[in-house]
């Protein structure tokens, strides 16, 4: 009669996988069977030289399709990474149509008025109004965060007159507010460009009426400002 085997017993050991007995193991889940044998249950494990090549060749064909248009004309419009340059209502690019402002029945009204601020005494000008003070003509280029500058022959009133209508000084900060809302509708001008005889709130640009899109009644321009502070549509002009 032969006696159990007892812990120290070799017998007790656990048999290797190589032994004649090998320990039972659950087969691994079929999902992963392609990660443990690339051969069987879905193919190669990873990208074949093939799907590189034509990744590669995809990267390429939207790299010239982005760029295209610096020199093809009539590729301009889908190359989005393109400098611009002279494309846009009154040969200026623009890069915030009025319609997706939501400015185009309020900057057109006839009831439109340019409300001028300082010190508690107010004036509100209609667009003739404006017309009828001294028009002056600032040579300037509008420059865009994204990559393309213009130069533009804008007409129009100087900021320095226009407050000193209501007081103002050229010594204080003037914030303009549009017609827009949102994160453009307010800049703040400093009062170095207050005092700079170029800075115009324009009505002209290359001796037409400013078109809707480029601020149409009227909109700031000043000399060394990025574009998106360029404040478009204007309703109210406040000396700070």
């Amino acid at each position: 009669m032969t006696r159990p085997p007892t812990p120290d017993d070799p017998a007790s050991e656990p048999t290797d996988s190589t032994s004649a007995n090998p320990v039972p193991r659950d087969p691994p889940p079929s999902a992963y069977a392609r990660l443990i044998d690339p051969h069987r249950g879905g193919g190669s494990a990873g990208l074949s030289r093939r799907a590189i090549l034509r990744g590669s060749v995809a990267a390429a064909g939207l790299a010239v399709l982005a760029f295209a248009g610096q020199t093809i004309p009539f590729l301009r419009w889908i190359s989005f990474l393109a400098p611009r340059s002279g494309e846009g209502p009154q040969g200026v690019p623009i890069n915030r149509t009025a319609s997706a402002a939501g400015v185009v029945d309020t900057a057109q009204s006839g009831d439109y008025r340019l409300t001028v601020a300082s010190n508690g005494v107010t004036r509100s000008l209609s667009l003739d109004d404006l017309r009828r003070m001294p028009q002056h003509t600032s040579e300037l280029p509008i420059a865009c965060v994204e990559g393309w500058s213009a130069q533009g022959r804008w007409r129009g009133v100087r900021l320095r007159d226009l407050i000193g209508i209501v007081g103002g000084g050229t010594d204080r900060d003037v914030r303009f507010v549009s017609l827009e809302r949102g994160l453009y509708g307010v800049s703040v001008l400093p009062a170095n460009f207050v005092r700079n005889p170029a800075t115009l709130v324009a009505l002209e640009l290359h001796d037409e009426t400013l078109t809707i899109d480029h601020g149409f009644p009227c909109r700031l321009i000043a000399p060394n400002r990025p574009g998106v502070l360029q404040t478009k549509w204007l309703s109210r002009i406040e000396v700070l």
